[in-house]
């Protein structure tokens, strides 16, 4: 999950209430809604030659991916105070420093290697991770970065260059994943959950896929002038046909949990998920592939009250509930699934060798012993640090809504990121 900074000011960060008025919502500039609106062109056309709809899969994918237009391939600034959502790295470095100690540990199993990030955000993760790795003398044989958005490739670039120039020659950006022999570390912060989703509504019938549709009038030349009250425009939802895949899945989905979906239930699950994984596990010859992120084990994540599934939106720091409105300029996210993760990864030959807590995670990295080393006579930076270590393990703020999961080949022993609490059994 995104924080939400503007609605956070008397509530838990972890959680702001998604509003259901889009009055709270401002207005795009003319540039971004200019943008926007290029972006619904193409949606659009994709679904007049589709007959008049899109699976929401689709539609999400293209209002995140689509080349040139998508949330994460155009030029918006998304982290940050000036974009839509902070993430765990920016809050602290000690999110960082504890990752260092779990990539540390990693590499010596490894025999040494190498650290590849998935998607880097602002770059600071990164610069934080190898100041830590230097300062323990364990820096990896090169840190690699693969980044799909052209903007943020100039901002890591520019935030290492500033922070870390003499690290700057161990750093390379890739375009795509590297082919087998990776050695190291993986990691995907907050990668996981911003793969396209299937989303679905339990019928007296079965279950249907939700669709996206244009309704009436042909597109306008431009997105209407008031806002937001007209943001969605003419798209809407609609259930498509039958389909024997989404019923042979949800009914896997209901065997697991124990329990039948009622009619109404909404929810998402990720068809390509196990694909990526594949993918990503094709690339590493040894290591581990360590991904954090907020979700839930799937009894958890399908729990009978849980009626409207996981989506949420994120636009300049308001989190909302409307996957179809701005698209482009908002940012789509769906929990994460995490017993599909582990069931993926052991598919794809890696091993489950550790699932927990944010919390657990980082105080099995030594999060208390790196603030107990801290000046408490510096009265206002160590109480700055409480709070970043609030912030970061308290259940209601990051602290349980987020999980780290670790996938392995060939390396043997406990993680230090799981020696605290591991919670393999839950999944």
């Amino acid at each position: 999950m995104r924080f939400d900074l503007l609605a956070n000011a008397a509530c838990s960060l972890m959680k702001p209430t998604p509003t259901d008025h889009l009055s709270v919502l401002p207005a795009p500039d003319p540039i971004a809604a200019a943008h926007s609106h290029r972006l619904l062109q193409h949606i659009h056309a994709e679904m007049i030659a589709a007959g008049g709809s899109i699976p929401f899969l689709r539609f999400m994918d293209l209002a995140l991916y689509a080349p040139g237009l998508g949330y994460y391939r155009a030029g918006a600034r998304k982290f940050g105070p000036d974009g839509d959502f902070i993430t765990a790295p920016e809050l602290s470095p000690l999110f960082s420093h504890c990752l260092a100690r779990q990539c540390q540990q990693i590499l010596v199993q490894t025999g040494g290697g190498a650290i590849l990030e998935l998607g880097a955000g602002t770059g600071t993760m990164a610069c934080d991770l190898l100041l830590e790795l230097e300062r323990l003398n364990s820096l990896p044989e090169r840190y690699a970065i693969l980044e799909l958005s052209g903007e943020l490739r100039e901002r890591q670039h520019q935030t290492l260059s500033q922070r870390i120039p003499h690290l700057l020659g161990q750093i390379i950006w890739l375009d795509t994943l590297p082919d087998s022999g990776w050695r190291g570390v993986i990691l995907g912060n907050e990668v996981l959950d911003a793969l396209p989703v299937e989303r679905f509504r339990m019928t007296g019938a079965g279950p249907r896929r939700m669709e996206v549709i244009w309704h009436g009038d042909d597109l306008p030349e431009a997105l209407p002038e008031t806002f937001p009250e007209t943001a969605q425009g003419n798209l809407g939802w609609a259930e498509g046909a039958p389909d024997p895949a989404l019923t042979e899945t949800v009914a896997q989905i209901e065997a697991q949990i124990g329990w039948g979906l009622p009619e109404g239930y909404v929810s998402e699950y990720v068809p390509q998920l196990g694909n990526w994984l594949s993918t990503v596990a094709e690339s590493l010859t040894a290591g581990a592939l360590l991904l954090i992120d907020y979700g839930y084990s799937r009894r958890e994540y399908y729990h009978p009250e849980r009626t409207d599934g996981t989506l949420l939106c994120h636009y300049r720091h308001r989190v909302h509930g409307n996957p179809l409105i701005l698209p482009g300029l908002q940012d789509i996210t769906a929990s994460v699934d995490f017993t599909a993760v582990a069931a993926a990864g052991r598919a794809a030959g890696l091993a489950l060798a550790g699932y927990t807590s944010q919390n657990y995670f980082l105080f099995g990295c030594g999060l208390m012993e790196e603030l107990a080393q801290m000046d408490a006579t510096d009265t206002v930076r160590y109480l700055e640090q409480v709070r970043q270590v609030k912030l970061l393990t308290l259940p209601g703020e990051m602290g349980e809504r987020f999980k780290a999961i670790a996938l392995t080949r060939d390396i043997d022993g406990p993680l230090c990121g799981f020696s605290f609490r591991d919670q393999r059994d839950r999944l």
